[in-house]
């Protein structure tokens, strides 16, 4: 088990080789499959593209993107989504960072979104999950992860419509350089609002891959730690990965039924030119899943050498126990029958050499099994 750490280390140290080679992503990475599968008509790898905020992040803030044929205009105004709205070409993204009763009406209000959406969205407590409503709305449940010394899960909601994508989380959608948002939110909103949830999607997907690798890595670190002590603190930690595994899973593994939905039937609000992409982040989503398992597997097998580790002091120090007692035994039986009254005549010189005679074998008879005792692994 202590190569285990040092082998995934020499992973990583070659993954890094891999990466400086071939431009800082690793071959048949996640990368690799975005390219294969991005949009002939994107543009090429610009150095210059920084990343953009891909939404709102202070609380009850808001953000609006539009795009109306080759022009794009952005708001923070809830106010001014009835006229984004009314071009029939429109192409509309609301993000809501963790919004208020008033903010969730008026967007469903201008949106027409059914009551039952806007009830989900106000509550924030769905599981990951997806919902058709009127043949042309499409409402899901995604879960975003992050890492600070223990993983977590923050819900993100979706509401897909005819022209439009509505978002709303608490805001963890951060910052992004994923290939379908290199260019910006402007540029895949340009390609349709179905194109914009798939490249969002997407990027939540892949933040999972960091937070299983660090989650990894603490299995990695425990397995050593058990092989070296078996301490209160590590079997504390087990139960606590085991806890944090089941709670990812609960996120994550129901999202690979939704995309495995969204791209096994037809969804009025989803071209079926960009089914593809959608099949790209149900690969990755699998792949999620997989590893999740891997890390259950492992951190249960952790658990049962440590339990078997525990076991094996017990009867360690059980048999010194036994082996103590056998040593003691003999002696104390010999004492009982020629008894000890007799010991300070013994000591004053007084007693007959038959007690040193007695003495002498026991010490002997003592000796004797310590040494058989320590041949056996007893003591």
């Amino acid at each position: 088990m202590a190569r285990t750490g040092s082998s995934r280390r020499l992973r990583s140290k070659s993954t890094e080789r891999a990466s400086e080679a071939t431009g800082g992503r690793r071959p048949g990475s996640r990368g690799d499959a975005l390219e294969r599968t991005r949009d002939p008509g994107s543009p090429p790898d610009d150095p210059r593209v920084t990343p953009t905020p891909l939404g709102a992040k202070k609380p009850g803030s808001v953000r609006i993107v539009s795009c109306t044929g080759k022009d794009s205009s952005e708001s923070s105004d809830l106010a001014d989504l009835p006229k984004l709205l009314a071009p029939p070409d429109h192409r509309v993204w609301v993000d809501l960072a963790s919004p208020d009763e008033a903010q969730v009406k008026a967007a469903a209000d201008a949106l027409g979104l059914h009551p039952l959406i806007a009830e989900d969205i106000r509550e924030r407590n769905q599981r990951s999950k997806i919902e058709s409503f009127d043949e042309d709305v499409v409402h899901l449940v995604l879960f975003a992860l992050h890492y600070s010394g223990e993983a977590a899960a923050e819900e993100i909601d979706f509401v897909l419509g005819k022209g439009y994508l509505l978002t709303v989380h608490d805001g963890s959608l951060g910052d992004s350089s994923a290939a379908p948002l290199r260019f910006g939110v402007e540029h895949a909103l340009a390609k349709g609002p179905d194109y914009l949830l798939y490249a969002v999607a997407d990027t939540i997907v892949d933040g999972y891959f960091p937070v299983l690798d660090k989650i990894g890595d603490d299995i990695d670190g425990l397995q050593d730690r058990v092989m070296e002590t078996a301490s209160d603190f590590t079997l504390q930690r087990l139960f606590a990965l085991k806890r944090e595994l089941i709670d990812l899973r609960r996120a994550t593994s129901p999202a690979r039924e939704i995309f495995n939905q969204l791209t096994n039937r037809e969804v009025a609000s989803i071209d079926p030119k960009h089914i593809v992409y959608f099949r790209d982040v149900y690969d990755h989503l699998i792949r999620v899943t997989d590893e999740l398992d891997n890390y259950r597997d492992l951190v249960s097998g952790t658990l049962d050498i440590y339990v078997s580790i525990v076991n094996n002091d017990l009867s360690r120090i059980m048999k010194r126990l036994t082996g103590v007692t056998v040593i003691l035994a003999g002696i104390g039986a010999v004492a009982g029958i020629f008894g000890m009254s007799e010991a300070g005549a013994a000591f004053a010189g007084g007693e007959a050499g038959g007690f040193w005679l007695v003495t002498l074998a026991v010490i002997m008879l003592a000796v004797g099994a310590a040494a058989l005792l320590r041949r056996i692994d007893w003591i």
